[in-house]
């Protein structure tokens, strides 16, 4: 039996890996993208750190997609 608890972890580390390659089929890296352990059932993912580089290119891609 899959308890809602561990539902939440596959459901946020589903939205985390297609995150990971929309980013990457646009050419960002964000290395510390994962999913928050710490609190399961809010299905929280982390974005974590990035240079500002990497900042602006993620600015970049958002702004294109919304023109």
């Amino acid at each position: 039996m899959v308890t809602t608890q561990e539902l939440g972890i596959t459901e946020a580390t589903a939205a985390t890996e297609a995150l990971r390659e929309a980013l990457t089929s646009a050419g960002v890296v964000l290395p510390s993208l994962g999913t928050d352990t710490a609190s399961p059932s809010l299905n929280l993912i982390t974005l974590g750190r990035v240079r500002s580089d990497v900042a602006l290119r993620l600015a970049e891609v958002i702004q294109r997609g919304c023109a």
